[in-house]
């Protein structure tokens, strides 16, 4: 209970704060106008232009209501705690207007725009207003029943919707967390193996240059390649990013385009071996294991030491597929090195899939990333 009231006690204001607007313009004149009519034209109300004038004074609170939510129920409901001392002291007979309702209005303002500290005071000041009005009235135990569950009603109403909004303030953050980590996966993926082949070739061409200048030539061109693949997939992440309908871009790649990361003229060179008896997968997972060797593949040439040679290996087992890409580098010695966001990254698409990922030093010397995946048959 305790922590409950500290928790109440520290709840801040809501953050989407809507500003004054059309409706509620709309909501101060009908008020204005059922106060001042029926101030002229009730029979049997006593003070008739003081009682007016208070009804008035409701207007700014209304405007109010949700910015200074604390100050605009303390203004409503001390008009009618001051109506209520009025009644009292000057048994001057009825005192009150229907539409002096309206700071039933503030009393849910209170509860879905105020902070945890306006909430308790507030509601401390309006049970107080409600004990001298229903004592003033000499109200049955019918009405005190009755008032007592309209105010609740009142509360309850404004405590669901401020909760229902702050739920679904939390899925959307929650949603836009997981695009933000998405797209810092993919241009991870993408930009990384890229960067990392203009990285290999341009150190090939620093070595090459002197003893062989007419291989210069062929090593820019690699270079100005994957350039040109670096900046047309990002473009095409940045297209679909900016439309708000969707566009036409050419589809993820997939198992079926491994073998274009084979190189044999290259150090290390890239072997690619694919399992015949391969199914057609699920789109997730063909992108996913794509990317999964890509990213194991960049981290090879950029890692491993003195490695001439990569495998990817991707066969079927049953309903699972399994990817498996080896190197035949040095193992440095000592702990395993803390994982970087390229194997965070490719831990998190094997896990959305239901998959299983180990990544660590072989049997046999070199470093091996294996991913098995549900195959998930298309029908």
């Amino acid at each position: 209970m305790v922590t409950v009231r500290r928790s109440i006690w520290h709840e801040p204001r809501p953050a989407d704060v809507p500003p004054v607007g059309r409706l509620d313009w709309l909501l101060v004149g009908v008020f204005a106008a059922a106060a001042l009519v029926e101030g002229l034209v009730r029979p049997g109300l006593a003070w008739r232009p003081l009682v007016m004038v208070l009804a008035l004074a409701l207007i700014p609170a209304l405007l109010w209501r949700r910015r200074r939510p604390l100050v605009a129920a303390l203004v409503g409901w001390g008009v009618a705690g001051l109506l209520s001392v009025l009644q009292l002291t000057a048994d001057a007979g009825e005192l009150g207007l229907y539409a002096m309702m309206a700071v039933l209005i503030l009393l849910y303002s209170l509860v879905r725009w105020g902070s945890g500290r306006e909430m308790v005071v507030g509601t401390a000041f309006v049970t107080v207003v409600v004990a001298l009005g229903m004592y003033a009235t000499s109200a049955g135990w019918v009405d005190v029943f009755g008032g007592i569950v309209l105010l609740l009603l009142f509360v309850a109403l404004a405590a669901v919707f401020r909760y229902r909004a702050d739920l679904l303030h939390r899925q959307q953050r929650e949603i836009r967390n997981q695009e933000r980590v998405a797209l810092a996966r993919e241009l991870h993926d993408t930009v990384a193996h890229h960067v990392s082949a203009i990285a290999v070739q341009a150190q090939a061409g620093g070595v090459v240059a002197g003893a062989q200048p007419e291989k210069a030539a062929e090593v820019l061109a690699a270079i100005e390649s994957e350039a040109s693949q670096t900046l047309a997939e990002m473009r095409s992440m940045v297209r679909v990013l900016r439309e708000e309908e969707a566009v036409a871009y050419s589809p993820p790649l997939g198992v079926a385009d491994l073998p274009a990361l084979a190189r044999a003229d290259t150090t290390p060179t890239v072997e690619v071996s694919l399992d015949s008896s391969l199914t057609r997968l699920a789109r997730p997972v063909d992108a996913a294991l794509y990317r999964l060797a890509q990213e194991s593949l960049t981290n090879a040439v950029r890692h491993a030491r003195s490695a001439t040679r990569v495998g990817i290996v991707v066969r079927q087992e049953g309903d699972a597929v399994r990817l498996r890409v080896s190197d035949d580098g040095q193992t440095e010695p000592g702990p395993a090195p803390e994982p970087g966001f390229g194997l965070l990254g490719m831990a998190e698409r094997v896990l959305l899939l239901g998959g299983s990922l180990s990544a660590g030093p072989g049997p046999d010397g070199g470093w091996v990333v294996e991913a098995v995946l549900p195959v998930e048959v298309l029908t």
